[in-house]
């Protein structure tokens, strides 16, 4: 099942919905990740007529740092022996085909292409079955400004800005975690591909290990860490992260310094 958010003329609000094929079909206002229920009523409508928001608005994002060997290795990083943590501002998230916008006071603004895993259920000191927590996945740019990330030795400056969360293009609820690609393509060109099991900790274990720190609320975001191979996105790059699975999320790199 694919779950997206939409807004259309047609609805008063933004609202959650389940896309079949070429449609959408609205749930009721009072939605919930246990809980999918159509809207009363209403009739599908065409996707091409929508505006897909992004799929989640979470509480927190919760990210996970250096979790694939070779790009903690890029960076010059030996890998941790525990998840290592950080929040991104959920004000950063936006959806597939909004614009990443560029911070003036940093030179260096990379993409980290990453499985998003969303929240489903209230989870807090997780010990069987995790991933029954979970609502879907979904495809997440962990924007970082590089720079800013190194300059300030922690992580919330130089990944919070504004844009620096695309997340989309939609939440899919039956794919397998533990072994999906996760590809990055700059301007048609594949920087980033991997597969997320050459990730250190897997969902299962990220879920047990980040419940029994902080309780994760229905619509919580996890990003689950990067491969190899991040780079610098300049004014006027396409930056597209697909997840097997899932789709395409897809975003424009906008400097307002400059003039488009």
């Amino acid at each position: 099942m694919k779950i997206c958010r939409i807004a259309h003329k047609d609805l008063e609000a933004p609202r959650f919905a389940v896309a079949v094929e070429s449609n959408v079909f609205p749930l009721a206002a009072d939605f919930n990740f246990e809980k999918i229920e159509l809207l009363t009523g209403h009739a599908g409508i065409p996707l091409a007529e929508v505006k897909l928001l992004a799929p989640v608005t979470p509480s927190k994002v919760v990210c996970v740092g250096r979790n694939y060997r070779e790009h903690a290795a890029e960076l010059g990083n030996k890998m941790p022996d525990e998840p290592l943590l950080f929040l991104k501002a959920p004000s950063a998230v936006i959806a597939s085909e909004d614009r990443i916008e560029l911070p003036a006071v940093s030179q260096q603004v990379e993409h980290e292409g990453e499985l998003g895993v969303v929240i489903g259920k209230t989870a807090r000191n997780v010990e069987d079955d995790p991933l029954s927590y979970i609502a879907g996945y979904t495809c997440v740019n962990d924007v970082t400004a590089r720079d800013l990330q190194r300059k300030d030795v922690q992580f919330t400056r130089g990944k919070s800005f504004d844009t620096f969360c695309p997340v989309g293009p939609w939440i899919v609820t039956d794919i397998d975690p533990a072994n999906v690609t996760v590809t990055t393509r700059l301007n048609g060109e594949v920087k980033q591909h991997g597969n997320t099991a050459d990730m250190a900790f897997g969902v299962a274990f990220l879920i047990r290990y980040i419940s029994a720190i902080m309780t994760l609320y229905p619509g919580d975001l996890i990003a689950t860490g990067t491969p190899a191979g991040v780079s610098r996105m300049q004014h006027g790059d396409v930056v597209e992260v697909e997840v097997d699975g899932i789709g395409i999320l897809r975003n424009q790199v906008y400097d307002p310094r400059q003039i488009i």
